[in-house]
């Protein structure tokens, strides 16, 4: 699984409809899951984001189609990181000359 880290920020919309946004983040877990991704965590957070998740999905195509759909609800704006385990580090340096 690949892991990434979604920056996430709430458009007008969303911010009208605040109240929905622990019911929207559950929602995204269970689409997540249907893709064959899974959520590690969601975090609301102060600052120049309004959210911050971290998720694993199968490969890069299924990353790109979830943070794809979320944009198009309208609520939120994406910023996506592909993120690296330290073991995923000890194999990129293996391959230094």
């Amino acid at each position: 699984m690949l892991t990434y880290v979604v920056l996430l920020k709430w458009t007008e919309q969303g911010v009208k409809n605040i109240k929905d946004t622990t019911k929207r983040a559950a929602a995204a877990q269970v689409a997540i899951e249907k893709m064959g991704g899974r959520f590690i965590t969601i975090l609301w957070t102060q600052g120049e984001y309004d959210l911050i998740s971290i998720a694993e999905f199968p490969d890069e195509y299924t990353a790109m189609a979830f943070t794809a759909s979320l944009a198009m609800q309208g609520n939120l704006t994406t910023q996506t990181i592909r993120a690296f385990s330290a073991q995923d580090v000890e194999k990129i340096l293996a391959k230094l000359p």
